[in-house]
């Protein structure tokens, strides 16, 4: 064919392209070395099949369907390995294998007409383009700072990691020399082989950190911090191995390459890191970098990759120094918002297609070779795992924690692929070599995952706590909260829902401000959510976060400084939607959380009505309702993040009360808000035409005790009407002559009347609902709940941001903690008593607790005591 055919000139018999001495063919080593692959310049693009051409015989259609065939297998294989819970790496490596010699490669047909070898050179150069801007990336993600605070134990855990495999396996690999490097360099084998041993995949540790839910642990931030420092090391032994590997240099030679790689980090460090400081004052605050300056920082990743290329050190080498001085930030962020779905989504799975396309697995013949090569390996992993547990152990960890550190140290991925393809350029490394190491690291790495989640055993503690809901906790007492954020739109109306707690010295609460980040595959995120686990105080390194969650966490500490009461300490979890729900359920479970608040999924619009934010969102609420330890509250927001709102002297809130557990625990809430000076409640109860009042003596409604609603949950052989009547009692006690407080109590018969009675009301004057999801089986909601759009609001809350009524009230539905049947709260079998109260306190407390003389139910309040109190079984207040 005419591609290759072209006419040679005198210089083609000296031509050694890329290509043709990194591809082996079956012709053999001698062979392929002297193999001169020539190509036609002119045909570029084809004239089309009608012309009776075919289009693979031209370089863009071939390359075209070489790129998607690539993309598409490793997207097949990484759904395939899902369920393994593999990471990514490894469905591109086994991709590059499927797609190589070693499986579709025996077919001729398929050899010839999709990965000819004229054809690899042009995806070699685009696939080498696409490693140089993915190192970029990953440089850009590094935080020096990891470094500095890292502690001692993570840099010990580092040095072990790698000086340990380092030196068990050259002295291993040295041992065996005469069988595992023949006709190679000795030297340079060694050293190879000694960096690809000891590395450990930054990035791929990280996804699989994230994945098995161990990012945000103590073990997870060491493993992150180590290997940051593995990494950084592992660049350095590269570039030493390159520098003193050439066979052919002279001592000399050696030098010039070391001393031109220490003035290129220098150069970079002193030189282009303070111009990036300059160019990020330029930029206005409030306004992003502009995109002629984002274009320059990427052409000079290239310019980084032509320096090193010259100086004799591999170009990713620069790109890694290049990125790893660009300061962290808006400009870092914007960077890899623009660079890395289409670098890691498109152009670096041609990097592994075409190692996958190096390894031949059919030209591994010698038993032995590769038996002392696999010995060599599980040597130096074993090297590893012994360091890391002895370092773990000097460390007071315990022994699984140990191992567990171990395994995922050994985490291989990218840069031990780059190490063995430049061994493999370099022909440092044989076909054998290389073959047998690129498998033996997919192995490896393919067991960090099932060996750890097996040592750390994620499934969720039961811990033992009684504080689940609001009901069983005093009004006046502290009261933990986890508050779960996904944009900056949802923090002033939390905030705002905090106010309205009546946070105080008296009644304090303390916060678990989390930030939701979806975990998508992607870096940038996740890893800055490392070093945003640890709390608001311990933040040295803030600047590194993410924009969006750099801005909801200073939220939250400004309005912890500005707010008495209030102990807020800021968090940050990453997973799938599909499992969020158990990051926040165990957070809240290992924090002894009472009451978790999430946000709607829908935000509202310029018109008034409500737009859905994230689908998935929606999926998180309903699995969090069902699998929280503790009772939940969503929060929609129609006005109370407003400005106006906040600033307003005095908010008026609803309390609809239909009964049953959940219309409790809202009274609860209401009860602790109501605490607040500014703070207006209208509680409306809904009673059905038959409902006759309960009565209960005071001795037996009201205990002595220092937590009397604790004992009154869960009282065996009481209906869920009895304790409705028992609470509201009790709540009317504490409550007499608060002005504050207004009561009316309507009777309906039916959903209709439900409906009408809470129209009637005059929505203007009042700032938010409070519901309970769960209103109990009654003609009173039934008929509502068959047109549900949001079955997580429940009835009355999915009824209250409808369309229909108004869209300046906020809601906010309560579900109450309950046992797995659904039908009483989680209690005690029996009530324990105060533990280690002051004898004075538990008098006064005792005291207060007294009903007032003659106060037996509802129906028994006199006329005056009615008008002082504002409480009757009518309608005061509205």
């Amino acid at each position: 064919m005419a591609s290759t055919v072209a006419p040679l000139n005198a210089d083609v018999e000296d031509l050694r392209t890329n290509v043709t001495a990194q591809l082996r063919n079956a012709t053999g080593p001698s062979k392929a070395a002297n193999l001169v692959v020539c190509y036609s310049p002119m045909m570029i693009a084809t004239n089309g099949i009608w012309q009776g051409v075919n289009p693979l015989e031209f370089s863009l259609p071939l390359f075209i369907l070489q790129v998607a065939v690539i993309v598409i297998t490793t997207r097949v294989l990484v759904l395939l390995l899902r369920p393994f819970r593999q990471p990514r790496v490894i469905a591109e490596i086994l991709a590059g294998i499927v797609l190589g010699p070693s499986v579709m490669g025996q077919m001729e047909l398929w050899a010839n007409m999709v990965f000819p070898q004229r054809s690899l050179l042009t995806l070699e150069t685009v696939a080498h383009l696409g490693l140089l801007y993915f190192l970029f990336l990953v440089g850009l993600e590094m935080d020096l700072e990891v470094i500095k605070r890292s502690g001692k134990k993570a840099l010990f855990v580092a040095l072990a990691g790698m000086a340990l495999p380092f030196c068990i396996g050259t002295a291993t690999s040295f041992i065996f020399r005469h069988q595992v490097s023949r006709n190679v360099h000795q030297t340079s084998f060694l050293l190879f082989l000694g960096v690809a041993l000891s590395v450990t995949a930054f990035p791929v540790l990280a996804r699989i950190l994230a994945e098995i839910k161990l990012l945000n642990t103590e073990l997870g931030r060491i493993a992150m911090s180590a290997a940051i420092v593995n990494d950084m090391c592992a660049w350095i032994l590269l570039a030493l191995a390159i520098a003193i590997t050439e066979v052919n240099s002279t001592v000399l030679s050696s030098l010039w390459v070391l001393l031109g790689g220490v003035v290129f980090v220098l150069f970079c460090f002193y030189v282009v890191r303070p111009g990036m400081w300059w160019l990020i004052g330029r930029v206005p605050e409030g306004e992003s970098i502009s995109d002629m300056d984002v274009s320059l920082i990427l052409t000079g990743v290239m310019a980084a990759g032509v320096c090193t290329d010259a100086l004799g050190i591999h170009s990713v080498f620069g790109a890694f120094v290049y990125g790893l001085v660009i300061p962290s930030g808006p400009l870092g962020v914007a960077l890899i918002e623009k660079l890395e779905d289409f670098v890691t989504g498109l152009l670096l799975p041609l990097f592994f297609a075409i190692s996958g396309l190096r390894t031949d697995v059919t030209k591994v013949h010698d038993p032995v070779t590769v038996g002392l090569l696999v010995l060599v390996f599980v040597m130096a992993s074993f090297a590893k795992i012994m360091g890391t547990i002895i370092i773990a152990a000097l460390y007071t960890m315990p022994f699984r924690e140990g191992v567990s550190l171990g395994f995922l140290m050994n985490t291989r991925g990218l840069v031990e692929m780059i190490v063995l393809n430049i061994g493999r350029d370099k022909q440092v490394l044989g076909d054998e070599s290389f073959a047998v190491m690129v498998l033996v690291s997919v192995a490896m790495t393919a067991l960090v995952t099932p060996v750890v989640t097996g040592l750390q055993k994620p499934a969720r503690r039961l811990v033992g706590y009684k504080r689940r809901n609001l009901q069983r906790i005093r009004h006046d007492s502290e009261l933990r909260m986890l508050t779960c954020v996904h944009t900056t739109r949802n923090v002033p109306s939390v905030l705002s829902l905090l106010d309205l707690s009546n946070p105080s010295k008296r009644s304090p609460i303390f916060i678990y401000a989390l930030h939701l980040v979806e975990l998508t595959g992607r870096a940038s995120n996740m890893l800055a959510a490392a070093a945003a686990s640890a709390s608001s105080s311990s933040r040295s390194g803030s600047s590194a976060l993410p924009p969006m969650t750099e801005h909801i966490f200073n939220a939250f500490e400004n309005y912890e400084m500005h707010t008495g009461g209030v102990s807020i300490q800021t968090l940050t979890a990453v997973s799938p939607y599909q499992s969020m729900h158990d990051d926040v359920s165990v957070l809240a479970e290992d924090k002894h959380v009472s009451l978790i608040v999430v946000p709607f999924h829908k935000q509202q619009t310029v018109d008034g009505g409500l737009e859905p934010i994230n689908p998935s969102i929606r999926g998180f609420n309903e699995s969090l309702l069902s699998t929280s330890p503790c009772s939940v509250a969503i929060l929609v927001d129609r006005g109370l993040s407003a400005a106006a709102a906040r600033m307003a002297d005095e908010h008026s809130l609803v309390l609809f009360f239909f009964g049953g557990p959940d219309d409790r625990e809202g009274l609860a809430y209401a009860w602790r808000m109501v605490e607040n000076p500014g703070v207006t409640l209208a509680i409306l109860r809904f009673l059905p035409p038959d409902y006759r009042g309960q009565s209960f003596s005071g001795a037996s409604s009201y205990s002595s005790d220092a937590d009397s609603r604790a004992i009154n949950i869960g009282a065996e052989g009481k209906t869920e009407r009895d304790m409705d009547e028992e609470y509201l009692g009790e709540f009317r006690a504490r409550n007499q002559g608060n002005g504050a407080i207004t009561y009316a109590e309507r009777t309906v018969t039916n959903s209709e009347e439900t409906v009408a009675a809470i129209r009637s009301l005059d929505s203007s004057m009042h700032e938010m609902y409070i519901v309970g999801r769960r209103p109990g089986e009654s003609p009173m909601t039934s008929a509502l709940e068959d047109w549900m759009e949001s079955p997580e609001l429940g009835p009355i809350g999915d009824m209250l941001v409808s369309s229909d009524f108004s869209m300046t009230v906020s809601v906010l539905v309560v579900q109450q903690y309950v046992v797995a049947d659904g039908t009483a709260p989680m209690a005690a079998p029996a009530p324990a008593p105060a533990i280690n109260v002051d004898p004075v306190r538990q008098y006064l407390s005792n005291a207060n607790q007294r009903p007032p003389p003659g106060l037996e139910g509802y129906q028994s309040i006199p006329a005056s005591s009615a008008a002082d109190s504002r409480w009757s079984s009518g309608t005061v207040g509205f």
